[in-house]
């Protein structure tokens, strides 16, 4: 038998909550813009536009996954023409990737469809949970930046 609500410790129940929470949301989020881009490729998308080109090793490390799971995403942005190959500009051994115009297109159009949604869902709440809501956002910031240890 799982214990009960009432007999498990606050932080547990909070994390158990967040956890719950953040995974429903981004569900919806990922729902408001079907059938383009899925979340890894939108990351590796944003990440080549705001740091410039990088290898696939350099990008694996960044979004914190291996090697060949990124050669997976490369590939199909690739194929979707939102990245392309560049020479290294000091090792003849290494490919750059870089954003191409339709990738930036096709980030920007993920993006604006998300924050339509959210801004709708978010004109219905009243100012109070608002503010509550914004004041938490450095918290979620913070822990989505700490690193995996």
């Amino acid at each position: 038998m799982a214990p009960s609500r009432a007999s498990t410790p606050p932080l547990e129940c909070a994390v158990s909550d967040l956890t719950l929470a953040v995974g429903q949301l981004l569900r919806r989020l990922r729902s408001a813009n079907p059938g383009g881009l899925n979340l890894s490729q939108s990351g590796v998308l944003a990440r080549l536009e705001r740091e410039g080109p990088m290898t696939t090793a350099d990008l694996a490390r960044a979004e914190m996954m291996k090697p060949q799971s990124m050669k997976t995403i490369l590939a199909g942005l690739q194929e979707e023409a939102c990245v392309e190959r560049e020479p290294h500009p000091t090792d003849r051994r290494q490919i750059l990737f870089a954003i191409t115009r339709k990738g930036v297109d096709e980030r920007k159009q993920r993006t604006a469809a998300k924050r339509e949604w959210l801004l709708a869902k978010l004109e219905q709440f009243d100012s109070q949970d608002v503010a509550t809501l914004a004041a938490a956002i450095p918290l979620i910031r913070r822990l989505g930046d700490s690193t995996l240890s």
